[in-house]
C-alpha cells in the first residue's frame, strides 16, 4: 500500500507535481485541525502545532518534516516518545533572512517609515537640513545576540557598512571573529556597548523574553533592537515602554509574540517597523524549504539517511 502523507496546502505552488513518488499526498488548508488518519508522514507549516494530540490521531506517523528552521510548533519529546522523527530546513534560509535583517537595520536606522509617512500625508514642505536624522551606519556597533548561521551572516553584510561588530553567543566563534573583527561579549556587556542589537536566538525556555524590560534599560539610550528570530524572545510590553518613553529610537520586527496578532502600540508607532514573517519570502528560498521538507520525507520513506535530522531534548 502506498504510504500516506500530509502536505501543508500552501507548499503546493512551489513545488513539482507529484513531489513523493509512490505517495498519496493529501494537501493540508491552513485553516482547521489536522485530520486523524493512518499517515506515515507531515509537512506542517511553523503555524501548524504538532503535539500530543495531534500525534495521537496519528498513530502510523513516522516523521515530521518542518516546513520552518524553528521548531516552536513541534514538540519534540512528544515526538521521541511515540517515534516519530523530526526535521527542519536549516541553511536554506540564511541568506534570505540576513538580507531582511539589514533592510530593517537600514530602514530603522535611517527613519524610513517616518519619511515615507510624511510623503503619503502631503507634509512635506521640502529639503531641510533637520529632516528626520537617524544613525549612520558606518562606525556605528551592531550587537548580535546569537552567533548561529544567520547572526554569523549579519555581520558579514554589516561589516560592509563599515559598522563594528560585538556578539553574544554560547561559545567564542573564532572563525567569524576573524572575518568581521566581531568581539564576544556577555549579553549585558553588548546591550550597553551596542548602538543596533539584533537578535538571533531560537525560541527555548531560556530565551523567551531574554529581552525584557532589564535588558532594554542596559541597552544604550536612543539605540535600536532588531528582531528577525522569534517574538516570544522580547516582552512585547516592555519594548513599547522603551520605545514610546524614548528609550529606545526605534525598533525593526519581522515576528511577533502570538502571530499573527502584532499589538497595536507597535503597528501605529512612527519609529517601529513591523513586518508579517518575512525572513525568508523570496522566491528561491521558499522553494529550497519546501523541497528540503519534501526530501526528507522521501529519505525515510525509502530507508535512506534523513538530510536534516532534529535530536529530540
Amino acid at each position: 500500500m502506498a504510504p500516506a502523507v500530509l502536505i501543508a496546502a500552501e507548499l503546493r505552488d512551489l513545488l513539482e507535481p507529484g513531489p513523493i513518488p509512490g505517495a498519496t499526498m493529501t494537501w493540508l488548508p491552513a485553516e482547521g485541525a489536522t485530520p486523524a488518519g493512518g499517515f506515515a508522514a507531515i509537512v506542517p507549516l511553523l503555524s501548524r502545532r504538532i503535539g500530543p494530540a495531534e500525534l495521537a490521531g496519528l498513530p502510523r506517523l513516522r516523521i515530521v518534516a518542518n516546513c520552518a528552521v524553528g521548531l516552536d510548533n513541534v514538540d519534540l519529546a512528544a515526538c521521541a516518545a511515540r517515534g516519530v522523527v523530526v526535521t527542519n530546513t536549516p541553511d536554506v534560509l540564511t541568506d534570505a533572512t540576513a538580507d531582511l535583517t539589514l533592510a530593517l537595520v537600514l530602514a530603522a536606522a535611517r527613519r524610513l517609515k517616518e519619511g515615507a509617512d510624511l510623503i503619503d500625508r502631503g507634509a512635506w514642505t521640502g529639503w531641510d537640513p533637520r529632516l528626520l536624522l537617524g544613525l549612520e551606519l558606518s562606525g556605528a556597533t551592531l550587537g548580535i545576540v546569537g552567533a548561529g548561521r544567520i547572526g554569523r551572516a549579519v555581520g558579514l553584510r554589516a561589516r560592509a557598512f563599515g559598522m563594528r561588530l560585538c556578539y553574544a553567543a554560547r561559545a567564542p566563534k573564532p572563525t567569524f571573529e576573524l572575518e568581521t573583527g566581531a568581539l564576544f561579549l556577555p549579553l549585558d556587556a553588548l546591550l550597553a556597548r551596542s548602538d543596533i542589537v539584533t537578535l538571533h536566538v531560537p525560541s527555548a525556555p531560556e530565551t523567551r523574553c531574554l529581552v525584557d524590560a532589564r535588558a532594554l534599560a542596559r541597552m544604550k539610550p536612543g539605540a535600536i533592537l532588531i528582531n528577525t528570530a522569534r517574538g516570544d524572545v522580547v516582552d512585547e510590553a516592555a519594548l513599547v515602554d522603551a520605545l514610546t518613553s524614548g528609550h529606545l529610537a526605534a525598533v525593526g520586527l519581522d515576528v511577533f509574540a502570538d502571530e499573527p496578532q502584532v499589538p497595536e502600540a507597535l503597528v501605529r508607532h512612527p519609529r517601529a517597523i513591523v513586518l508579517p514573517h518575512l525572513g525568508s519570502a523570496t522566491v528561491r528560498t521558499r522553494r529550497a524549504m519546501a523541497h528540503l521538507a519534501v526530501r526528507n520525507v522521501c529519505a525515510l520513506l525509502s530507508g535512506e539517511p534523513l538530510l536534516t535530522p532534529v535530536v529530540a531534548p
